[in-house]
C-alpha cells in the first residue's frame, strides 16, 4: 500500500480552521474537498510550512504542475488563493498568492462519448455504478455532483421530476430527470445515494474511477457529460443558453466547448455559405 507523505505540522491548525470557515460559509462539499486535496498536495510537494511564503515559491510550485491540464492547475490556484486570502484577513499573514498569474486554457473541443460506450456502461452489473452512469448520461452531471446526490434533493412539480444539483462554485441548479431515474432515487434509502467517508458520501475521484472501470478503455465520465451537452444542443433546438443552465456553467463560452456540432450540420452550413 502506498504510504501518504505527511504534511508539515504547521499546516494542521490553519488548514483545519480554513476548512471550518469554508463550511460555515456554506461552501459545497465538493469545493471543500477540492481545496483540502489541493492544499494538502501543495504542502506535501513543498514540504514547507504555510508561512512565510513568497510569490516566487508559489509560482515555482504552479510551474511544477505544467504537465497537468488547465482545469487541474486552475483548481490548485483557486485553493492556494482561497487559503492565503483567508489567512491574510483572519491571521494577518502576507498574501503573495493574489499576484499569481491567471491560467489560460486553450479552446477545447467537444469529446462526447460514443453511443456504443454508453450502452456498455449501462450494461454493467454493478447497480451502484450503473446509477452513477445513468446520472451522467441523463443529467450531464459532473463526478463531484454525482457523489453528492441526496434523496432530499429530488423535486417534483406539474411538469415532472428534477434534481437539485450542487455545482461548481457553490452554484445550485435544477436539472430535469427521466421518470425511471427519479423513481429509483425516490425509492432509495434516505440520505446520500452513494454513502462514503467524505462527509458522508463517496469522493469525486472514486466516482470517476468506478464509472471509468465500467466504460470501454479511453472513455471517461466527463465524456458522458460532453455527450449530454452535445445532445441537449443538437436535439433540443440549439439553445445554447438553455444548455448552459443544464450544465451549470458560469459562462456560455465554456458551454460552447461542450456542445459538439454534428458533421451534417457543419456540411449544411458550409454548403449554404459557399454559393455565389
Amino acid at each position: 500500500m502506498k504510504t501518504e507523505i505527511p504534511i508539515a505540522p504547521e499546516w494542521l491548525d490553519p488548514l483545519t480552521a480554513y476548512l471550518a470557515w469554508m463550511r460555515s460559509a456554506r461552501k459545497s462539499d465538493g469545493t471543500i474537498y477540492q481545496h483540502s486535496y489541493q492544499l494538502r498536495k501543495y504542502a506535501r510537494r513543498t514540504g514547507a510550512a504555510p508561512q512565510p511564503v513568497t510569490l516566487e515559491q508559489l509560482v515555482e510550485y504552479m510551474a511544477s504542475l505544467d504537465a497537468l491540464g488547465a482545469a487541474a492547475r486552475r483548481s490548485a490556484r483557486q485553493a492556494i488563493r482561497g487559503f492565503y486570502g483567508w489567512a491574510e484577513i483572519v491571521r494577518g499573514w502576507d498574501n503573495p498568492s493574489r499576484h499569481l498569474p491567471a491560467i489560460k486554457a486553450p479552446r477545447g473541443v467537444a469529446r462526447p462519448a460514443p453511443e456504443h460506450s454508453v450502452r456498455v456502461g449501462l450494461a454493467t452489473k454493478d447497480m451502484r455504478t450503473r446509477m452513477m452512469i445513468r446520472l451522467a448520461v441523463a443529467a450531464g452531471m459532473r463526478c463531484r455532483e454525482i457523489c453528492q446526490v441526496h434523496t432530499d434533493h429530488l423535486r417534483r412539480d406539474l411538469v415532472g421530476w428534477s434534481l437539485l444539483v450542487e455545482g461548481k462554485g457553490d452554484r445550485q441548479r435544477l436539472v430535469p430527470l427521466p421518470d425511471d431515474v427519479a423513481l429509483d432515487i425516490r425509492d432509495a434509502e434516505a440520505g446520500y445515494l452513494f454513502p462514503g467517508k467524505i462527509n458522508g458520501h463517496l469522493s469525486p475521484g472514486r466516482v470517476s474511477e468506478l464509472i471509468s472501470e465500467a466504460l470501454p478503455p479511453g472513455i471517461t465520465a466527463h465524456m458522458l457529460r460532453h455527450r449530454y451537452g452535445t445532445r441537449a444542443y443538437n436535439l433540443g433546438g440549439k439553445d445554447l443558453r438553455a444548455v448552459q443552465e443544464l450544465l451549470g456553467h458560469a459562462y456560455a463560452t465554456t458551454t460552447q466547448i461542450y456542445v459538439g456540432v454534428e458533421d451534417d450540420a457543419i456540411r449544411r452550413a458550409a454548403a449554404a455559405a459557399s454559393g455565389f
